[in-house]
């Protein structure tokens, strides 16, 4: 791993909401918290996982060509239903690149994916629960509408695999998957804003999808 490499791992370690303008607050908890609704992993979960397999899935490996789309700071957090983080839970992004094709094999429009973009990326949070991707904002392909797929997991088990969503997107009102969210407000806990980050000369975004789990790790 080079120079670089190094100093792009510790930037992105370091990253935090401030940088964004989005700013850490304590939460407010009732007794239970309204838990995120699982979702379908869909057909393109990596069958063959990419060399490069961190949180920036802008830049695979060294290279310095960066991949095509809204660049978007992503964050979050993990919490279990009693609204108390979950720390050291492995966080798990995959999502189309910026003309709507997946790392997949069986994609069948992996002939105009953008080599540049990742495509897949891990963090694993810490003791407040929080996690960070730096990545693009989704783009809807045939069939679907725009969507980053998410699975949890903690101790080597799958706790929760689901989607979110661009918030007030047209598509989603047609879009089987998400409309399978039968209760409105779950429906509305997987839908975020992405944000424009004032004083971004490329035009950033900010996102922040926290996820609730129905069980604390142990529980699973």
């Amino acid at each position: 791993m080079n120079a670089w490499s190094n100093s792009r791992r510790r930037f992105l370690a370091q990253f935090t909401l401030a940088a964004t303008g989005v700013a850490l607050s304590p939460f407010a908890f009732a007794e239970e918290l309204l838990r995120t609704p699982a979702q379908t992993e869909g057909p393109f979960y990596p069958d063959k996982l990419p060399l490069d397999t961190d949180n920036d899935l802008l830049i695979v490996n060294s290279n310095i060509t960066p991949a095509i789309g809204e660049i978007t700071h992503l964050t979050g957090r993990i919490l279990d239903a009693r609204g108390e983080p979950v720390k050291n839970a492995a966080v798990e992004i995959w999502q189309c690149d910026a003309t709507g094709v997946y790392i997949h094999t069986r994609d069948a429009s992996r002939k105009k994916r953008d080599t540049n973009f990742q495509g897949f990326g891990r963090f694993v949070t810490g003791p407040t629960g929080e996690y960070y991707f730096r990545t693009i904002k989704p783009v809807p392909y045939p069939g679907r509408t725009p969507h980053i797929h998410y699975k949890i997991k903690s101790s080597g088990k799958e706790l929760l695999t689901t989607q979110c969503y661009i918030k007030g997107f047209p598509q989603n009102q047609r879009d089987g998957v998400f409309l399978d969210i039968r209760d409105d407000k779950a429906r509305d806990s997987v839908c975020i804003d992405f944000t424009p980050i004032k004083g971004s000369k490329v035009g950033e975004l900010a996102a922040r999808f926290d996820v609730v789990l129905g069980v604390t790790p142990h529980q699973a």
